[in-house]
């Protein structure tokens, strides 16, 4: 039997965090665009939670930003993927950047809309 298939329970649950956490840290250290997005999560995570008045409220502006997080962290991945075959320009693979920040940007716009529609009523 494999290791992989013996590993299982809590072993299986630590390692999955440690692959994360190293996750993070690889998009944090090589991605400008993650590292601003970290920053004003600082700022906006809080904000969410002290402006939302119910806790969908909060939890629509918190999350909207985590999304954006999400696709970022994704759109790094394929970006990564991309670039480990080669730094020779090929279609498909500006195509595939190109639409992983096309991603990104919906996520920022959907963020900002949620934000606008939950408080823009309550302030204006």
């Amino acid at each position: 039997m494999s290791e992989f298939n013996q590993t299982g329970g809590l072993t299986r649950i630590v390692r999955a965090f440690g692959y994360s956490l190293q996750g993070f840290l690889a998009c944090y250290r090589h991605e400008a665009a993650f590292r601003q997005e970290v920053l004003l999560a600082i700022v906006l995570v809080p904000l969410g939670l002290w402006l939302g008045g119910t806790g969908v409220e909060r939890s629509l502006l918190v999350g909207s930003w985590l999304l954006v997080m999400i696709v970022e962290l994704i759109n790094s991945a394929i970006e990564a993927t991309v670039d480990r075959f080669g730094p020779e320009h090929h279609k498909l693979s500006g195509r595939a950047k190109d639409i992983g920040s096309a991603s990104v940007f919906l996520a920022i716009t959907l963020a900002a809309t949620v934000w606008a529609l939950v408080l823009i009523p309550r302030y204006a």
